[in-house]
């Protein structure tokens, strides 16, 4: 089983990618980044692209499953054009090249909330990019809409501790309908994802 990961640096998609790597089904993991990750696997080729760049992207072999963990904040973005460009231009250009590489399940990460008609900014950037996702038509498309994602980062600012420490905090206080909004793992984000896209048949899910 050959598989295609993007946005592998971030808090899901690394995670993601150290799973993947270690589950026995897998042959060969081609991470599409726009930097060197820094190591190393037999099993892991790495694709240095920009990514404004992955629709245009072709590679020669087919790829069985994808995942695409991309996604950035505001205040990282800089602004709401830019993230824009990473959350919903850039996962739909990376599902365009999985269609053209033959892709027959796709896992992305999403947001709970993600809706095209929210008037809130960050979540209908996810519903717009949710549609786009499906229709290139993939057989199998697995949206996961984590809430609050908790666990180690690479950029770690004092705020977004604080955030962590809140939503860790407010958790245990969220039951019935509202169980939904506690703050999860990436680790845990992943390993979901990972297990509905192998598993389910062919169809577009939410998680």
């Amino acid at each position: 089983m050959t598989i295609c990961i993007s946005g592998a640096s971030g808090l899901v998609g690394n995670e993601i990618l150290i799973q993947i790597l270690n589950n026995p089904q897998t042959e060969k993991v081609l991470v599409l980044a726009r930097n060197p990750l820094g190591f190393g696997h037999p099993k892991m080729q790495v694709v240095l692209v920009p990514f404004d760049q992955l629709g245009q992207l072709e590679v020669a072999e087919k790829i069985d499953v994808a995942f695409c963990a991309l996604g950035t904040t505001l205040r990282k973005a800089g602004s709401k054009e830019r993230q824009q460009e990473i959350d919903r231009d850039y996962v739909i250009a990376f599902a365009q090249f999985c269609k053209k590489a033959g892709v027959q399940k796709l896992g992305v990460v999403s947001s709970i909330g993600a809706n095209e008609h929210s008037s809130n900014f960050y979540l209908r950037t996810k519903g717009e990019m949710e549609q786009g996702v499906t229709h290139q038509e993939i057989p199998t498309t697995v949206f996961i809409r984590p809430s609050f994602l908790i666990g180690p980062r690479k950029e770690r600012s004092l705020g977004d501790r604080l955030i962590q420490g809140f939503a860790l905090a407010i958790s245990p206080v969220l039951f019935g309908k509202a169980r939904k909004y506690k703050a999860i793992h990436g680790s845990k984000v992943a390993q979901k994802l990972i297990e509905h896209t192998l598993s389910q048949p062919g169809g577009v899910y939410y998680i």
